[in-house]
């Protein structure tokens, strides 16, 4: 890198002569924008799909558009693109002599001279750098895209009678092609057999002229430059004078006696509003690199973690499912949570399928958020139910499913002591069938349960809720 500088600082450069790194960081910005741009839009669109849709479908377009009012407005005023304008750089005419540097003239007369190297002066050299700066990368885009689209042959695979498979070619030209089907056929055929030609010949021209810039052996940075005769400087003194007295002066036509309404002109409100994007890109810039940090670094998880350490989250309110809890304080923590499994057991109705008016099966939550409502064992693997409950993995993934052993057993009317006791899992029993009341304590024989009760299979264990997508709408919970 000091090699480099101490070349390009030699008596054979110009001062005003930008660096290759400087010229590739501001073509890098210029095509990171549409990238940006169409991100934003697609999470917008995603908002307000009824109004962004269509600009979204033709984005190409709009973003051309806009870029060229820009680029124009940058041109006329700066004297070059609005990211090389970022950079301090301009654009200039090139001049027929040899060597193409008049250093005496430049340093007897820097306002002359620029005024006369300005390509803002005259309206052809304007138009030539815009097919340059917006026409060829909108045409580059369209045929990268149309590219990606057709390189490949579409073709069908068509099973034969007797013949076995036969592979027909859809993109070939029929007997009778209307000039639509031929004007098709045209583009593919250039896409697949020239097109890629073309951008290999792009690249190594792009390559050639940015070492050909890089050593002095040409004052043109980019192929487009030398074909409208334009090449790239730093903004020197002269311009940054002329730039103050060009924002100082007034705008003919207004009337000094109309004071602030004159900020509302249009002419006014038009150049504060594209000088104002000069602002805008840093501002923003800076915004993104912050947020990219923001979600890279570790201190905004600890931030979170302090934030939430003494927060006691209650668990989730479904409607429909009523929980009664003990009203009385009593000391003696035993007794409280026999007390309040009794009001629990008491107070709480089965939710009933809507499909087949069965009461479904359905757990309690657990005494404390670090077991899990099915096995009541700590859970080691959390996950997250749609309905707001976490559970260990593999017993809500087995409960959707079915087949867990809590399942099978309640089913089958058996009693399993690892876990609470059954019959009051789901609030009533199937003893009430038969004219029994909910509390009796008697001692029966089990009995199965199918047809009488829903196992909770495909739901949530302990709301009876629908699991959309089954166990696929289980989502893993990192602690």
């Amino acid at each position: 890198m000091e090699y480099l500088s101490a070349l390009q600082s030699s008596s054979l450069t110009s001062p005003s002569k930008p660096s290759l790194f400087e010229l590739l960081s501001a073509s890098q910005l210029n095509s990171l924008l549409p990238p940006t741009l169409r991100y934003l839009l697609v999470v917008l669109t995603h908002r307000h799909p009824r109004y962004l849709l269509g600009i979204l479908n033709s984005f190409d377009e709009v973003y051309a558009l806009l870029s060229l009012v820009v680029e124009k407005y940058y041109l006329e005023t700066f004297g070059g693109g609005f990211t090389e304008n970022f950079y301090g750089l301009k654009r200039e005419k090139v001049l027929r002599v040899r060597g193409g540097e008049v250093r005496r003239t430049a340093l007897a007369v820097p306002a002359e001279l620029r005024e006369r190297l300005a390509i803002s002066t005259s309206r052809r050299d304007v138009w030539s750098n815009l097919a340059v700066m917006v026409g060829v990368p909108y045409l580059k885009r369209k045929l990268d895209e149309a590219y990606d689209v057709h390189v490949a042959p579409s073709r069908a695979l068509i099973v034969g009678g007797g013949g076995g498979p036969q592979y027909v070619d859809r993109d070939a030209l029929p007997s009778n092609p209307t000039w639509r089907q031929r004007w098709r056929w045209c583009c593919k055929w250039f896409l697949r057999r020239v097109y890629p030609s073309v951008n290999a010949a792009y690249y190594f021209s792009m390559l050639g002229f940015s070492l050909g810039y890089l050593f002095d052996g040409t004052k043109y940075s980019s192929p487009f430059l030398w074909l409208v005769g334009t090449r790239m400087t730093r903004l020197g003194e002269a311009d940054y004078r002329a730039f103050a007295l060009a924002a100082e002066r007034k705008i003919p036509g207004l009337d000094s006696g109309l004071g602030w309404r004159s900020v509302f002109d249009r002419r006014v409100l038009y150049a504060s509003l594209l000088s104002s994007l000069k602002i805008l890109l840093p501002t923003s810039i800076f915004a993104l690199k912050f947020l990219e940090w923001w979600h890279a670094s570790d201190f905004s998880k600890q931030l979170s973690r302090k934030a939430a350490e003494g927060l006691e989250l209650p668990p989730p309110i479904v409607s429909g499912m009523g929980y009664g809890r003990s009203q009385e304080a009593e000391s003696d923590k035993k007794n409280e949570k026999q007390t309040e499994a009794k009001a629990s057991k008491a107070n709480r109705d089965p939710p009933i399928s809507s499909t087949s008016y069965l009461p479904i099966l359905t757990v309690r939550p657990p005494p404390s958020s670090d077991l899990c409502p099915i096995c009541l064992h700590p859970i080691s693997n959390p996950a997250a139910c749609q309905t707001g409950y976490v559970f260990d993995y593999k017993c809500i993934f087995r409960w959707i499913e079915g087949t867990h052993e809590r399942q099978a057993a309640w089913m089958k009317g058996e009693k399993m002591s690892e876990w609470e006791d059954d019959d009051g899992e789901a609030g009533a029993d199937e003893g009430a069938d038969d004219g029994e009341k909910i509390g009796e304590v008697e001692e029966k024989a089990p009995s199965s349960r199918e047809g009488k009760w829903d196992s909770g299979k495909g739901r949530c264990a302990i709301t009876g809720r629908r699991v959309l997508g089954g166990t696929t709408g289980l989502r893993r919970v990192m602690v």
